[in-house]
């Protein structure tokens, strides 16, 4: 404290949040300079002196004329210095952070209120600096040169291990990726392009599941979800309440219930189906279930047919039963990725292996109230006069963000936990997910009910396009006095089309969805220039599925246990930012590829460095096929090309190890994204 009235310095101000003291490490890493400077600018609101300035002073700066450039080449410049020592310090860094430092025992407040205008640029030119330097850590993004590829594979293999890109400890605050920026608005989540800071209570992970369609032309940016709401038909006595579970019966009484549908998955259904949707396009990219569709002992022979039909994904609401007695069963959104890492895949030859999972929980119980019981007629099962809650477990709160291959970033969040304006949501807006994917088990999807108003505040901010879907059966169930039953069951929204209300017609049994990418702007309120180097999703078709008369003999899956995976999601997640870097490396600075191959291995000292883990053997393995790739290629070619390395990728070769074989899969995908960054956009 600097004084009782003039209240906390900006030194104690950043001890208080993180428990450290400032010192010059801060320039070791640019996510650690942003967490700082993002705490002092939100704590002190000086970020709005960018938009209202100090009577007689400007932003950005008068002695930088173009301070926007400056930057973004200091932020560069940064980048290529933390990975080579030798390399020049940008001078401009290195001046604001010599004010920063030498006006860090300043109090908070004379920054609030503008008294040291000097200071009020440090910070701000910091910000963005640091901000700068961290373009490329989650999503890979076209570089003008390619240099700093191995400090980027370094902080994308520190976000997939701590859930953060920031050295700082998690349980203080995370930095994480930003993958969209807010149209307009003037809060601190407008004035960073590439990083946003989150203080701790909820987990963030960050997968790279590098699934994309082969090629590089503009059509291998499109997806094609079939979207099953199933069940298509719910029992009152599907809903069940729990025995002896009512509590409180002289006054507000409440009890749980559970949801056990009659109707179970019918696998030879969705077979027929995905045959009727290839009758319209080439390939059924993701299959989407509502919440509580499938069982969790489901989940295995679902994935095996959806192999058998070249299916790339499978994100459904899965249900549990009680694990033991005195346990709730949990409630989550199951996101399954094929190992074959490919849309459109050739249907009919399974690949036999297990698919990659993570497990998206859902954090906010359901509650039936009196409106709710007569809305869905279940009064016959749950009294209506007993608020009756869903019988859940209620996990830590933890958000899972996946990056695919054809640069579209999702997340996915349950029913009322897209309603829940707490610090999971807050998360979400900061990062902004290309979209949002929500399984419910609701009414019809109207554009005038509680799911399009949430979905509209994620679409205005940040950005993100959202997808809800309910099951038909609720729909159906859902019959308020006075009005008709009513057949939408999906509602899509998204900042470029708006609204659709997307229903199932008389005799359809799924919607097949089309989204089509394109780029889009990244803006920052601080003043930097706008750059086109993000991607936007909206939908383009919906078709409505009718199941075909019999599923193909040769769409059967393939019999017995499928073949253990070969690693495990986040382990796919490293390997995944090492081979982005390569691809990087290999297009723009050849010269990096061999450190770069060094440091990807065990044993490299820049992890005790960041005080991470060491690959496993099977990861350590994966990336010493990785540097046989390039060197087998090398042997033919002084220096190996992206062209090269590519069509070597996509050779056939049996009898190949199970590992080198996903090795070449994802080396594939990576070699295709960067390639396919063309013109055209």
């Amino acid at each position: 404290m600097n004084s009782q009235t003039e209240g906390p310095t900006l030194a104690v101000t950043w001890h208080t949040v993180a428990g450290s003291p400032i010192t010059d490490e801060f320039l070791e890493w640019p996510a650690d300079l942003f967490a700082i400077t993002d705490v002092i600018l939100e704590r002190s609101e000086a970020y709005r002196f960018v938009l209202s300035p100090p009577s007689g002073l400007e932003w950005p700066p008068r002695r930088l004329p173009n301070w926007s450039q400056a930057v973004e080449e200091a932020g560069q410049q940064w980048s290529v210095w933390v990975e080579d020592r030798k390399s020049a310090f940008p001078l401009l860094l290195a001046e604001e952070w010599r004010v920063f430092r030498d006006r860090a025992g300043m109090p908070l407040e004379h920054l609030a209120e503008g008294r040291d205008w000097r200071m009020c640029e440090a910070v701000l030119t910091l910000h963005a600096i640091a901000d700068e330097a961290c373009a490329g850590l989650g999503m890979a993004l076209d570089r003008s040169d390619g240099k700093g590829c191995i400090y980027r594979a370094h902080g994308r293999e520190l976000l997939a291990r701590t859930g953060s890109l920031a050295r700082i400890p998690p349980h203080f605050l995370r930095v994480l990726p930003k993958v969209r920026t807010p149209p307009n608005g003037t809060s601190l989540r407008s004035f960073s392009r590439y990083a946003s800071v989150h203080g701790p209570g909820v987990e963030a992970r960050w997968h790279k599941v590098p699934v994309r369609r082969r090629g590089t032309e503009p059509r291998a940016r499109h997806a094609n979800l079939l979207l099953l709401p199933w069940p298509l038909r719910v029992r009152e006595s599907d809903f069940r309440p729990l025995e002896g579970s009512v509590q409180r019966l002289a006054k507000e009484p409440f009890g749980f219930f559970e949801f056990a549908p009659s109707e179970r998955l019918d696998l030879d259904l969705v077979s027929r189906m995905i045959v009727a949707a290839r009758d319209e396009v080439d390939s059924v990219d993701a299959v989407v279930l509502p919440e509580s569709a499938v069982e969790e002992s489901d989940i295995n022979g679902l994935e095996a047919l959806l192999d058998g039909h070249g299916v790339a994904m499978l994100i459904a609401g899965v249900r549990q039963r009680s694990p033991e007695s005195g346990r709730l069963p949990g409630n989550w959104v199951h996101i399954g990725a094929n190992p074959r890492l490919e849309k459109g895949a050739s249907p009919w030859v399974s690949v036999g292996e297990q698919w990659f999972h993570i497990r998206q929980n859902k954090h906010n119980r359901w509650s039936l109230d009196e409106g709710q019981i007569l809305q869905y007629h279940l009064g016959g099962a749950l009294h209506p006069h007993i608020r009756w809650w869903e019988a859940m477990d209620v996990p830590r709160r933890t958000v899972h963000f996946i990056e695919h291959g054809d640069e579209i970033t999702f997340v996915s969040l349950v029913c009322e936990d897209l309603a829940q304006t707490d610090s999971v949501a807050e998360v979400i807006r900061s990062v902004g997910p290309t979209v949002v994917i929500t399984p419910l088990l609701d009414g019809p999807q109207l554009t005038s009910r509680w799911a399009a108003r949430y979905a509209s505040v994620l679409a205005d901010d940040p950005g993100s396009a959202v997808l809800t879907l309910t099951s038909f059966g609720m729909v159906q169930r859902s019959r308020p006095q006075g009005r008709d039953s009513c057949r939408v069951v999906a509602l899509w929204k998204d900042p470029v089309r708006g609204l659709r209300e997307i229903p199932l017609e008389p005799g359809a049994q799924g919607v097949l969805l089309t989204l089509c990418g394109d780029r889009a702007t990244r803006r920052s309120v601080d003043g930097r220039c706008p750059v086109d180097n993000v991607t936007e999703y909206f939908d383009v078709a919906v078709h409505q599925v009718r199941a075909s008369g019999a599923a193909l003999a040769s769409s059967n899956s393939q019999s017995g246990i499928p073949a253990p995976r070969v690693l495990e999601v986040d382990e796919l997640t490293i390997l995944t930012g090492w081979a982005q870097a390569l691809a990087e490396s290999l297009e723009h600075a050849p010269e990096c590829v061999e450190p770069l191959l060094a440091d990807a291995r065990a044993g490299a000292p820049w992890r005790t460095a960041l005080r991470i883990a060491e690959p496993s053997p099977q990861l350590n393995e994966a990336i010493h096929f990785l540097g046989r790739a390039v060197r087998a290629v090398a042997l033919q070619e002084d220096v190996p090309t992206l062209d090269t390395l590519h069509i070597s990728c996509r050779e056939d070769r049996s009898g190949e190890h199970g590992l080198e074989t996903l090795v070449r899969r994802v080396l594939r995908s990576t070699l295709e994204q960067l390639r396919g960054r063309s013109p055209w956009y």
